[in-house]
């Protein structure tokens, strides 16, 4: 499949993506923001986790051009779950850059965890977890020890739909292609030069063995953008989404919506009650 067809496949419900103009602004702008965040903290540069995923890669690109090579310290973090081609990419992606960055094995520190709580070994997403928040502390240790900011790699559709572990790969200082959905991260890495196969790249949080993102969210990211986009971010009902979205049902519109209203903690500050109320 073509760099193309990955960005917009054919049966995809909405093309969100940009025109040649607006596509250069967007660069410039995050570029910007990411320059702007490293001087406003008075830091020496950025830290990032590199997973080989498009979002890691993309926001890897965007980083060097904001910061220079020197200024982006990159970090491979894997564990036993992790898909070994997958860490190589993310090698790659840093010595294509060139870049400094370290392989630090997560897995030891996790197993720490699970062997202090046997009761809880037991539980797929709660190990899962551990091992997302485990690079969260590695990577907050390497920036406070460098002065630096933490740069995190969330898009807007997993924002949205709150598919990612609080406290673990949120937990950063910010987040140059938050604004973006899926379909838009993969057409700006594709004119920042990133390599097709990995803007082709099945998407995985790496926190079981064989998950992938859409499996999970039981939805491909193309229909994810195309609802969040008419209908939440949007001014669409849920009948105007069904007609406006060819092959989209009602179900899946649910689906989404549900995910939206589920995740609603996970973009907020931890609730506190009113002292005289």
């Amino acid at each position: 499949m073509s760099t193309t067809a990955r960005i917009l496949s054919e049966d995809a419900p909405l093309d969100l993506r940009f025109s040649d103009p607006e596509l250069e602004t967007v660069r410039e702008n995050l570029v910007s923001f990411i320059e702007t965040t490293v001087d406003d903290a008075g830091a020496d540069g950025a830290t990032l986790g590199l997973s080989g995923g498009i979002d890691s890669t993309t926001t890897a690109y965007l980083a060097v051009e904001a910061l220079g090579t020197d200024g982006l310290h990159g970090l491979v973090m894997p564990s036993e779950v992790n898909d070994e081609s997958n860490m190589s990419d993310a090698e790659r992606v840093a010595e294509d850059l060139g870049i400094e960055y370290d392989v630090i094995e997560i897995q030891p520190i996790a197993e720490q965890i699970f062997e202090a709580v046997p009761s809880a070994t037991g539980d797929r997403m709660a190990m899962g977890n551990v091992y997302v928040r485990t690079r969260a502390v590695v990577n907050y240790f390497v920036a406070n020890a460098e002065d630096r900011v933490v740069l995190g790699t969330g898009n807007r559709a997993e924002a949205m739909t709150g598919y990612f572990t609080k406290y673990g790969d949120q937990a950063v200082d910010c987040n140059p292609i938050g604004g973006l959905y899926k379909q838009q991260v993969r057409q700006l890495a594709a004119s920042l030069g990133v390599p097709a196969d990995l803007v082709d790249q099945t998407p995985t949080a790496g926190m079981w063995n064989g998950q992938t993102d859409e499996d999970e969210l039981g939805l491909d990211y193309d229909t994810v953008d195309a609802i969040l986009a008419l209908h939440i971010d949007g001014p669409l009902s849920t009948t105007a989404t069904t007609r406006t979205l060819d092959g989209v049902e009602r179900a899946q519109i649910e689906r989404v919506e549900s995910l939206v209203g589920e995740s609603e903690h996970k973009r907020s500050m931890p609730p506190a009650p009113s002292p005289l109320a």
